[in-house]
């Protein structure tokens, strides 16, 4: 019974961490409506929320599980920039191309990406059913893709190529921060990844943007802080506490729902809307991550 209620507790935690997420690009575009770029959005993002995290590492300052080497510090850092920064960098600048229900149909196919990184750098092989999997999630993406360049334009492929990459780079870190995390503790590497993010985004702030970040309309400092406790701390860490409850594969089924409810709160707040086709497009690629996911669950399984 105890476990039945913690797993329950793990998919509850879940679900609201993958919706508090979700939420990001409805509040990014809400900002953008106000003439603010991608750099400012994203420097108001980690200035609210740089102090919690500062405070979250330094309370689990002692919450390491192995020993650490100076090497580990710097993959640290390594992935910080690749899959905080870089990928939310990539993120907020599509954004600003493509709407938000596309852009987080495009984000959710980092599972595959992981699956091919594994296969080319860590030689892991891809069974037939998960290159099956993969072949039905980019057929979705096109159908979306496509459907929506002949409503929205060429400037969506510039949007598409940005979200991609964030992809990517968030892909490669999950790839590779795996091993780190047992080292750090969840709390604590989570913790310091997002300090690294930050850093990084006041560097480039500060060099290339020529924006007073006090010259925007107080509805986007409201919107920044919303992004940075509700769209980024606090499901952060409901999502690292799910995935210790309920297990990564479980988790990823959970994931299913982030797409449906990006569109759900981009029709209640942005007026978005999808034509059939799209919706047609998305629904095969959430059946192409979820067929991946289980595929990899139950392989889990098996060792």
């Amino acid at each position: 019974m105890k476990v039945r209620q913690t797993f329950l507790s793990g998919i509850i935690l879940g679900i609201i961490g993958i919706v508090l997420f979700s939420s990001k690009a409805v509040l990014i575009k809400l900002a953008y409506q106000y003439n603010i770029d991608a750099l400012s959005m994203l420097q108001l993002r980690m200035l609210f929320s740089f102090p919690f995290y500062i405070v979250i590492a330094y309370l689990y300052r002692n919450e390491e599980k192995e020993d650490i080497q100076r090497q580990d510090y710097l993959w640290l850092i390594f992935f910080g920039f690749v899959g905080y920064y870089l990928a939310s960098y990539f993120d907020f600048i599509g954004l600003t191309y493509i709407k938000a229900s596309l852009e987080r149909i495009i984000l959710f196919i980092y599972p595959t990406i992981v699956l091919l990184f594994n296969k080319w750098f860590l030689k892991k092989v891809i069974t037939n059913k998960q290159k099956l999997a993969i072949i039905i999630t980019y057929v979705g993406i096109i159908i979306t893709f496509a459907s929506e360049v002949s409503v929205s334009g060429s400037e969506t492929y510039l949007g598409g190529l940005f979200v991609f990459l964030s992809a990517v780079t968030y892909a490669a870190y999950l790839m590779g921060s795996g091993w780190l995390i047992p080292k750090f503790g969840v709390m604590r590497f989570t913790a310091y990844a997002m300090i690294v993010c930050s850093i990084c985004v006041f560097v480039h702030f500060s060099i290339f943007s020529e924006v007073d970040i006090f010259s925007f309309p107080w509805q986007v400092y409201a919107l920044g802080l919303c992004i940075a406790i509700f769209a980024t701390v606090i499901p952060s860490f409901l999502v690292s506490i799910s995935i210790k409850l309920i297990s990564s594969s479980n988790f990823a089924i959970v994931a299913g729902i982030g797409p449906i409810s990006t569109i759900i709160l981009a029709v209640i707040f942005l007026n978005e809307s999808l034509t059939t086709i799209q919706i047609i497009g998305t629904v095969v690629v959430i059946l192409g991550i979820l067929l991946v996911s289980k595929k990899k669950r139950k392989k889990k399984r098996q060792d």
